[in-house]
C-alpha cells in the first residue's frame, strides 16, 4: 500500500503515483466513485445533524489514518478503533461534505422518527464503514503488488546510478570506543557498497576490528577505534549504471588528552560478555566423539539480540561432517564427531557483540592406538597439492608414533567419489611424504588416504582428504560476469610466441613439476602447450606429451631416471602452428632435494601447573620446509617414552596430562616431508608441580629524565615463586594537585631487565609508577606506588645514579658488590665508580668510601669487614665534571660466612683437563648454576663447557691467555650461594701440569749405557707403552743424530725398547745423550751424561774390540750392493780371520736362502746374485759368518733402500731397443723392448706434450715390450712420438717420427682390418623392424648368417636369452641359416626379440618387435625371409 513506504524511499520517483499504470488508475477512480455512493446512502441523518449542531468548529479537521513516526514520516496504515458514538468513515473531504448534506436532508425528513430507528441505522452504518475500510486496504495491497510487478517487468526504464539519500557523518571519538558510520543509498539494480580506508576494509582480515551491516539499503560500518584509526573513510556505491562515493572523517583522541573529570560519552548499549562454565584441557582417542562447550552470559540480556559466536583451531572453523556447532542462546557447543589427530590443537571460542568480544581457549589432545601392537600411528593432514587430468600429487604429515621400529614408508590409497572401493596406488612403500598418483580417469573426483608401515605392521588409515577432480585446471570455465571487455583485436591465425618464466617449482626422485606464464602473443584463440625434455650434456630434445597438448601452464613429469640431469622447455601451439620453444631451465638432477632435518638443540622444561610442563627447545639448524616438532616425555628411570603431541607444533609447547609429583625428562625431534630427525639431547629432569607467581618488586627509582620520558629501575622481588622471573610490567599514572589518576600500561610485552624507559609522558607533569613481576605461573601483584616524580629534563653535568646493586659472595670479612652503570651519563662519559659503606644502624653521616681510586669495572670486592656486623652499600659514578648522584642503598647485609659455604676449586684431572668446580650444599630442585667471567654471564661455549651433575664444573676447552679473569658462580633459588676464583699468572703453572697429565709417556727404565761384544756401545731405555705412530729423536749435545755408519738406531714398538749402537767411541763422543719420545701429543725424554767417566768407558770398549777381532772370524766390510750392466744386482761383503771350517749363511727376512762352506782365506769376499730383481726381492738380508771360535753378522735392509737400488738398475736401461712402428687390425702400434721392467719404472709417452690416454689411444706392457696403440688413426696423428724413462737421477728418451711412415702403416692397418672384417660374425640378412601377426597364427623368421669361423648364435627376448622348446623353435642350419618359429602366437609372445652372432673376430646383432593383434585363429603360417640386403 502507498501509505507503508519507508521514509528512506519517500523521494524515489518509482514509488510516486505517476508510476501507476492506466489500468490501475481506472480501477482506483471506479472504486472511489462507488465508495462515495455507498457512503452517502449509509450514513444516519440524525447523527450528522447532531454532529453539525454540537461541533464548536465551523468545519471538522481532516482525519488521517496513516501511522507516522516522530519525524512525521509514514510508517504504515492504521485501522481506526470505534469507541462509544464515535466512528470514522475513512472518506475524503468532498465525500464528507456530500454526506453531511444528505444527512441534513435525512434529519429534516425523519425529524420525528423514533429513537429506535436511529439506533438501527447507526449500527448498519458502522458495519458498512468497517467493511469499506477493509476493502480499501485490500485494494491498496493489490495495487501495490501490481506496481511492483510492473517495475520488475520494466527494469530498463527504472535503472539509475546509485544515489546517497543520507550520507555518512564525520565523528570524533575517544580511543577504545566504538563508532558507527551510517548511510542510505538508492539505486537500481541494488548497488553494492564498499568501505575503504586507502584500501578496501575486510572484516575477516581483522576479526573484531570492523563490522559491516547492510539492511534495506541502510549500510553501516562499526569500528572499534584505536588511535591509528584516525582517517578519512570513503564509502563507494556501485552498480551496472555507475558509481558514487561519499566521505566521512573519524578523529580518534588519545586517552591522555581526556579530561578525566568529564563524563565519557557512550553510544547505544554497551554489552558485557562473561564466559563461564568453560571446558578444560581435553583428552580423547581416535574414533571417539568429543564435545567442547561454554556458557556465555551477556548483559544486558536482549531477547532478540544474538552475538556472533565463532570457533577457531588455528583458523576459523566451519560446520562440516567432522565438526558440529550449536548456539542455544546462552551456551556455545562444538562437537567433534569422529576424532582424528588432525583435530588436536588449541580451540578458541570467540563471542563478539557490537561492544567488543571475549575469547576462551584450551587445548584438546587426541591419542592414537595402533591396530597391531608395535605398528606405527596413522599419518595425518592428507592434502592434494597439485591436480591435473592425469595425476594428483598427494602430501601428508608423518605420525608422532613410529611403533616398535622405524617407519619403512607409506601406502597411498584412492577411492572414486560415490563409491566405497579403495585402491592401493603404490606397490612399494614410499618414504617421502609426497606421492604422485597416476592412472586416473579424467573428469572424475577422488579422495585419498595414507597408511604407514614398519616391520611390525601397517597403521590405521588416515582421515580421507577433501575430494579433488582429475582435470586440467585450464578446462574449468569461468562464470559469466555480465561484463564485456573490449581489447585491441589481434589478427587471427597468428603462431603463438614463446612461453615465459619457465621454472621448476618442485623436484623429487619420483616427479618434477614445471610452471610457466603464457606468451604475450597468442592470437584470438587459446593456446596449448608441448613439454620437451633433454638429458644434460646432449642436444636431443624429446617431446613428453606427444599425444595431446596440455592447456594448463603447469605440468608434472614422471618416469625420469634418478640421478640423471635434465633440461626442460615448453612450446605453444594453436591451429596456426607450433611456436618457438621457451628458454630451457637450468640442469635439474632427479632426486630428493629435501634433506631430513637436523636434530633440535637443548631442551628446557619449566614448571607450569600440577599436571603440565612448558617445554622449549633450540630450533633445528638449516632445515628446509619444516613441518613442526614432536615432543616425547618419560618418567625418570622408566625408559618408556610417550608422545606429548600427535600433531606437529612450531614453538614452545605445554605438555599436559602429566602425573603430579613425578620427575620427567623430555626430548624433541623435527619433521619435514623428507622424514623425522634424530632426537634432541634429553632435557634435565623437572618435577611436575604448580609454579607460584612472584612477590611484588620494590625500590622504584628514576635513573634518567627527559622532556617526555623517564627511565625507571627497581629491585627484584624478595620471593620469585616456583619459577624464574620471565619479565616485568610497568604501569604509570598522572598525579594532579596530589590526586592520582588512573593507571595506564607502559609496556605490553614483558621486559627482562630491571630498568625500563617509559615514553610519551608530558613535560612538567608528575607521575607515579608501579611494577609487576611475571613468571611461568602468571603475573604477580603490583608493587606499592612509587614516590611522585616530576617529568622534567635533567641538565646536570655529572652522571646519574648507578642502579641494580647486587651483593654476592658474602663472607665474614668480605663481600662482592655488583652494579650497572648510570643511564644518564652527564656531559661526559663515565670514567669510574666509588663505593661507599656504613654500618646498618649508623647515621647518614657515617658513610665512608671503600676505594680511594675510582674503580673502572662495575664490580668491587669489599674487604676488612667485621664478622657479625651489618652493612649497607651504595655506589657513585664520576665523569670529568665530577661525582654524580648516589645509588639507592642495598639492603642490610650481615658479614657472616654461612655454614656449608664452599669455594670454587681449580683442578687438573688425570687427563690434563683444567676445570673450575663449585659445590653447593643447599640446592633446591629449581636451583641452577650460573657461571660468569668478570661477573658477566658466560654465553659463549666455544672456550668453556659447563657440566652440572649435582655440583657444577666449568671446563676450559683450550686454555690460553685470553682465559685470564675472575670466574664466579651463582646458585639460583638459594640464600645467595656464590663464590669466585681469580685466574691470573697461575694459568701458566696449570698449563704445565695439564701437559704433564695429558701427554705422559711412562718409562719402565731410564736411559742407560752398556758394552757388548766387539766393544760395541749400546744406549737404551724402555717405554711402558707407545702407539705405532710413536717417534724418537736421538740427541747428542743438542744435535739430532741420524742413522748412518757411526750410529745404528732401533725402536721396537712392541716392547718399547729404544736402542742406539756405536761400534766404537772416540774422544769427540764425550757429552750428554738424550732420547726424546713423541707419540701424538704425548712426550717424554731421558738423558745420560757421559762426562768424566767417559774415558774409562772408551778404553774398555777399545780393548774388547781388539780382543774380538783377534779371536774369531769377522766382517771387514759389511753387506752392500752393486748393479752390473746386465741389470743384475749383487750383494757382497768382505770377511777376515777365516779358516777352512768357517761357514757363511745367507738369510732373507729370517729365512735361510744360501750356505757357503769351506771358504778359503784368499777369497775374502762373499757374494749373492739377484738376476731379475723385482719388488718381491726387497727385504732384510743377513750374512752369518761362524766357526767354533765364534760368529759375526752383517745385515743389509733392502726394504728402505729398494727405490734407490731400482733407480740404479734403471740407469742401465739405455740398452733398450729403438722405438719402432707396426700395424694391427685396430690401428698403428709404437713399441720398444727394455732389458728389465717392473712397476717401479716410470714411463711417459709424449706427442708434443704428455699424452692423455683415452679409448682411442692406449699404452701397455707385454713382457719387456712397452707399446702405444693408436686406434682408427687419422692424418692428425702424424708427428713425432717419444717414450721417456726416469731412473731417479736423469732419464732416457727414445723417439720416432710417424709422419714419414704413416701412409705405409695406415695402408697395412686397412688391409688387416678388411681381412678381419671378412671373417667376423655378421647377420647378413637383416630382420624386419616390426612383425604384426594375429593371435593364434604360426610365425617363422629366417635370416642369413656369415663368418669364419662359424659364429655362435643366441636368441634374446627383452634382452634375456631364450632357448628352443615346443612353443618356440630355434634352428641354425649349415652354418648359414638361422630360423625362429613360434607354433601358435599369443599375447605373452609380444615383445622385443634379438639375434646375437659371435666369433673371435667380432659380434653383431639384429632386432625386431613382435606385436600381437586379436583375430580368429587358423592354421596359417606367417613367414618372413630376408636377403642379404634385408629385403
Amino acid at each position: 500500500m502507498s501509505g507503508s513506504i519507508p521514509f528512506y524511499q519517500k523521494h524515489h520517483r518509482h514509488y510516486d503515483r505517476s508510476y501507476r499504470s492506466t489500468e490501475a488508475e481506472s480501477k482506483m477512480r471506479h472504486y472511489q466513485s462507488s465508495s462515495r455512493y455507498s457512503a452517502g446512502t449509509s450514513l444516519s441523518s440524525s447523527s450528522r445533524l447532531e454532529e453539525n449542531r454540537l461541533s464548536p468548529l465551523p468545519k471538522r479537521s481532516k482525519p488521517s489514518y496513516l501511522a507516522l513516526d516522530k519525524e512525521n514520516q509514514i510508517i504504515g496504515y492504521v485501522v481506526p478503533i470505534f469507541r462509544g458514538q464515535e466512528f470514522a468513515t475513512g472518506l475524503s473531504d468532498t465525500e464528507e461534505a456530500r454526506v453531511r448534506d444528505t444527512a441534513a436532508y435525512m434529519a429534516r425528513r425523519d425529524l420525528f422518527t423514533s429513537g429506535l430507528e436511529m439506533e438501527r441505522s447507526e449500527v448498519i452504518s458502522r458495519k458498512e464503514a468497517m467493511r469499506e475500510s477493509a476493502e480499501r486496504i485490500s485494494l491498496n495491497k493489490r495495487i501495490h503488488e501490481h506496481e511492483e510487478h510492473f517495475k520488475r517487468m520494466n527494469e530498463d526504464s527504472l535503472m539509475h546510478t546509485p544515489e546517497f539519500v543520507i550520507k555518512p557523518r564525520s565523528h570524533t571519538v575517544w580511543e577504545k570506543q566504538c563508532v558507527r558510520l551510517h548511510c542510505t543509498v538508492s539505486g537500481w539494480p541494488d548497488p553494492r557498497v564498499i568501505y575503504k580506508n586507502n584500501v578496501a576494509i575486510d572484516p575477516l582480515a581483522n576479526p573484531g576490528k570492523f563490522k559491516l551491516e547492510s539492511r534495506y539499503n541502510v549500510h553501516s560500518l562499526e569500528i572499534n577505534c584505536d588511535f591509528d584509526d584516525t582517517a578519512q573513510y570513503r564509502v563507494s556505491a556501485m552498480n551496472s549504471q555507475g558509481e558514487q562515493s561519499a566521505f566521512a572523517s573519524v578523529v580518534v583522541k588519545f586517552k591522555g588528552e581526556i579530561d578525566e573529570t568529564l563524563p565519557v560519552p557512550r553510544y547505544g548499549i554497551t554489552f558485557q560478555i562473561h564466559i563461564v562454565d568453560t571446558f578444560g584441557v581435553s583428552f580423547g582417542r581416535e574414533g571417539e566423539t568429543m564435545s567442547l562447550g561454554c556458557t556465555v552470559i551477556i548483559y544486558p540480556a536482549l531477547h532478540r539480540y544474538q552475538p556472533e559466536v565463532q570457533w577457531y583451531r588455528d583458523v576459523l572453523l566451519s560446520p562440516s561432517k567432522w565438526t558440529h556447532m550449536h548456539w542455544s542462546g546462552d551456551r556455545a557447543t562444538l562437537t567433534l564427531t569422529h576424532l582424528n589427530k588432525e583435530d588436536e590443537g588449541l580451540y578458541t571460542l570467540r563471542v563478539a557483540t557490537k561492544s567488543g568480544y571475549e575469547t576462551y581457549s584450551a587445548y584438546a589432545f587426541v591419542k592414537a592406538d595402533a591396530e597391531v601392537e608395535g605398528a606405527p600411528g596413522a599419518p595425518l593432514d592428507v592434502r592434494c597439492l597439485d591436480a591435473n587430468k592425469d595425476y594428483i600429487i598427494v602430501t601428508w604429515k608423518q605420525p608422532a608414533v613410529e611403533g616398535g621400529n622405524a617407519i619403512l614408508g607409506y601406502f597411498v590409497d584412492r577411492c572414486e567419489v560415490g563409491t566405497t572401493h579403495w585402491v592401493q596406488c603404490n606397490d612399494t612403500p614410499v618414504k617421502f611424504a609426497r606421492f604422485p598418483v597416476t592412472g586416473l580417469v579424467e573428469g572424475r573426483s577422488y579422495i585419498f588416504r595414507v597408511r604407514a608401515v614398519n616391520k611390525t605392521g601397517i597403521s590405521h588409515p588416515s582421515r580421507v582428504s577433501e575430494p579433488v577432480a582429475a582435470m586440467d585446471p585450464a578446462d574449468t570455465s569461468a562464470p559469466w560476469t555480465g561484463q564485456i571487455i573490449v581489447t585491441e583485436e589481434e589478427p587471427a591465425g597468428i603462431v603463438p610466441g614463446r612461453p615465459r618464466e619457465l621454472q621448476v617449482t618442485e623436484a623429487t626422485k619420483n616427479y618434477v613439476v614445471l610452471s610457466w606464464k603464457p606468451p604475450g602473443e597468442k592470437g584470438l584463440e587459446g593456446v596449448m602447450y608441448y613439454v620437451e625434455k633433454c638429458v644434460s650434456g646432449t642436444d636431443n630434445w624429446q617431446r613428453v606429451n606427444t599425444e595431446i597438448p596440455v592447456k594448463s601452464p603447469r605440468f608434472a613429469l614422471f618416469d625420469l631416471a634418478e640421478g640423471k640431469s635434465y633440461l626442460f622447455r615448453v612450446r605453444c601451439c594453436n591451429s596456426a602452428g607450433v611456436g618457438e620453444p621457451s628458454e630451457p631451465t637450468e640442469a635439474i638432477t632427479v632426486g630428493d632435494k629435501l634433506d631430513i632435518p637436523s636434530a633440535p638443540g637443548k631442551v628446557v622444561p619449566t614448571r607450569n601447573t600440577d599436571t603440565s610442563v612448558v617445554v622449549s627447545w633450540e630450533a633445528s639448524k638449516d632445515v628446509k620446509d619444516l613441518v613442526g616438532y614432536y615432543i616425547e616425555c618419560s618418567i625418570v628411570g622408566s625408559d618408556v617414552w610417550e608422545p606429548c603431541n600427535n600433531k606437529p607444533v612450531r614453538a614452545t609447547f605445554i605438555c599436559h596430562g602429566l602425573i603430579t609429583g613425578e620427575q620427567y625428562v623430555f626430548r624433541v625431534r623435527a619433521v619435514n616431508a623428507a622424514g623425522l630427525s634424530q632426537f634432541s639431547p634429553i632435557s634435565e629432569p623437572v618435577e611436575v608441580k604448580a609454579a607460584i607467581s612472584p612477590a611484588p618488586p620494590y625500590g622504584i627509582t628514576v635513573l634518567e629524565c627527559v622532556r617526555d620520558a623517564m627511565v625507571l629501575s627497581w629491585k627484584q622481588p624478595t620471593f620469585i615463586g616456583g619459577a624464574d622471573i620471565t619479565g616485568y610490567f610497568v604501569d604509570y599514572r598522572e598525579v594532579v594537585d596530589g590526586v592520582p589518576g588512573k593507571w595506564h600500561e607502559a609496556n605490553v610485552k614483558a621486559v627482562s631487565e630491571r630498568a625500563y624507559r617509559v615514553s610519551e609522558l608530558r613535560e612538567n607533569r608528575k607521575y607515579q609508577f608501579q611494577v609487576r613481576a611475571a613468571n611461568m605461573a602468571g603475573v604477580g601483584i603490583p608493587s606499592m606506588p612509587s614516590n611522585t616524580f616530576l617529568c622534567e629534563e635533567w641538565t646536570i653535568a655529572v652522571p646519574g645514579p648507578p642502579h641494580d646493586l647486587q651483593v654476592l659472595e658474602v663472607r665474614s670479612d668480605s663481600l662482592v658488590l655488583l652494579w650497572k652503570p648510570p643511564v644518564y651519563q652527564g656531559r661526559d662519559p663515565v670514567n669510574g665508580f666509588y663505593v661507599d659503606i656504613k654500618e646498618g644502624d649508623a647515621p647518614g653521616e657515617a658513610w665512608r668510601g671503600v676505594n680511594t681510586k675510582a674503580a673502572e669495572k662495575t664490580y668491587l670486592k669489599v674487604k676488612d669487614l667485621k664478622e657479625g656486623q651489618t652493612y649497607v652499600l651504595r655506589v657513585r659514578a664520576q665523569n670529568k665534571a665530577g661525582v654524580g648522584k648516589t645509588s639507592d642503598a642495598t639492603e642490610p647485609v650481615l658479614a657472616l660466612t654461612k655454614p656449608g659455604t664452599k669455594e670454587i676449586v681449580v683442578e687438573v684431572d688425570d687427563d690434563g683437563v683444567i676445570s673450575l668446580n663449585f659445590e653447593c650444599s643447599n640446592l633446591t630442585p629449581d636451583s641452577k648454576f650460573v657461571w660468569s667471567k668478570d661477573y658477566e654471564e658466560i654465553t659463549d661455549s666455544s672456550r668453556l663447557t659447563t657440566e652440572t651433575k649435582g655440583n657444577s664444573k666449568t671446563v676450559f676447552n683450550s686454555p690460553g691467555e685470553e682465559d685470564i679473569g675472575v670466574y664466579s658462580c651463582l646458585v639460583t633459588h638459594t640464600d645467595g650461594a656464590s663464590s669466585s676464583y681469580t685466574l691470573s699468572e697461575e694459568l701458566k703453572r696449570l698449563l704445565e701440569v695439564s701437559h704433564d697429565h695429558k701427554f705422559p709417556i711412562p718409562l719402565k727404565s731410564d736411559l742407560a749405557v752398556e758394552l757388548q761384544e766387539k766393544g760395541r756401545v749400546r744406549f737404551w731405555l724402555q717405554a711402558a707403552q707407545m702407539s705405532a705412530n710413536g717417534k724418537v729423536d736421538y740427541v747428542f749435545n743438542d744435535n739430532v743424530l741420524s742413522q748412518g755408519d757411526k750410529y745404528k738406531m732401533n725402536f721396537d714398538k712392541n716392547t718399547g725398547v729404544i736402542e742406539m749402537f756405536m761400534e766404537s767411541l772416540t774422544p769427540q763422543d764425550e757429552g750428554t745423550y738424550t732420547f726424546q719420545l713423541n707419540d701424538g701429543k704425548a712426550t717424554n725424554q731421558s738423558s745420560l751424561v757421559l762426562i768424566g767417566d767417559f774415558k774409562q768407558l772408551q778404553k774398555e770398549s777399545e780393548f774388547q774390540r781388539k780382543e774380538w777381532f783377534r779371536k774369531q772370524p769377522h766382517f771387514i766390510e759389511g753387506l752392500s750392493w752393486e748393479v752390473t750392466p746386465e741389470c743384475c744386482v749383487i750383494l757382497k761383503c768382505k770377511v777376515g780371520n777365516i779358516k777352512k771350517d768357517t761357514s757363511a749363511l745367507w738369510h732373507k727376512d729370517g729365512h735361510q736362502i744360501k750356505a757357503d762352506e769351506q771358504l778359503g782365506f784368499t777369497e775374502g769376499v762373499l757374494k749373492l746374485e739377484i738376476a731379475q730383481i723385482s719388488r718381491k726381492d726387497s727385504g732384510v738380508y743377513e750374512v752369518v759368518l761362524k766357526d767354533e771360535r765364534g760368529k759375526d753378522t752383517s745385515t743389509l735392509n733392502l726394504t728402505d733402500q729398494f727405490k734407490d737400488l731400482m733407480n740404479e738398475v734403471f740407469s742401465f736401461i739405455n740398452s733398450s731397443t729403438p722405438l719402432k712402428i707396426t700395424s694391427t687390425d685396430e690401428g698403428i702400434r709404437l713399441y720398444t723392448f727394455v732389458s728389465i721392467y717392473n712397476d717401479l719404472l716410470q714411463v711417459t709417452w709424449h706427442y708434443d706434450s704428455a699424452i692423455s690416454f683415452s679409448d682411442r689411444i692406449k699404452s701397455g706392457v707385454v713382457g719387456e715390450q712397452l707399446w702405444l696403440q693408436i686406434t682408427e688413426p687419422t692424418e692428425k696423428d702424424m708427428g713425432k712420438y717419444a717414450i721417456e724413462f726416469y731412473d731417479g737421477k736423469g732419464g732416457l728418451r727414445r723417439t720416432v717420427e710417424l709422419s714419414g711412415q704413416f701412409d705405409d702403416a695406415f695402408a697395412e692397418f686397412q688391409r688387416l682390418a678388411a681381412a678381419i672384417a671378412e671373417r667376423r660374425a655378421r647377420v647378413a640378412g637383416g630382420l624386419p623392424d616390426v612383425v604384426t601377426i594375429q593371435e593364434g597364427k604360426a610365425l617363422n623368421l629366417t635370416c642369413n648368417i656369415s663368418g669364419n669361423p662359424v659364429p655362435e648364435v643366441t636368441w634374446l627376448k627383452n634382452d634375456r636369452e631364450i632357448t628352443s622348446d615346443e612353443h618356440c623353435i630355434l634352428k641354425f642350419e649349415s652354418g648359414k641359416f638361422a630360423s625362429f618359429t613360434i607354433t601358435g602366437v599369443n599375447t605373452s609372445d609380444s615383445g622385443k626379440y634379438s639375434i646375437l652372432v659371435k666369433n673371435k673376430f667380432g659380434t653383431e646383432s639384429g632386432d625386431f618387435t613382435l606385436e600381437i593383434t586379436e583375430g580368429t585363429p587358423d592354421l596359417g603360417v606367417t613367414s618372413y625371409w630376408t636377403d642379404a640386403e634385408g629385403n
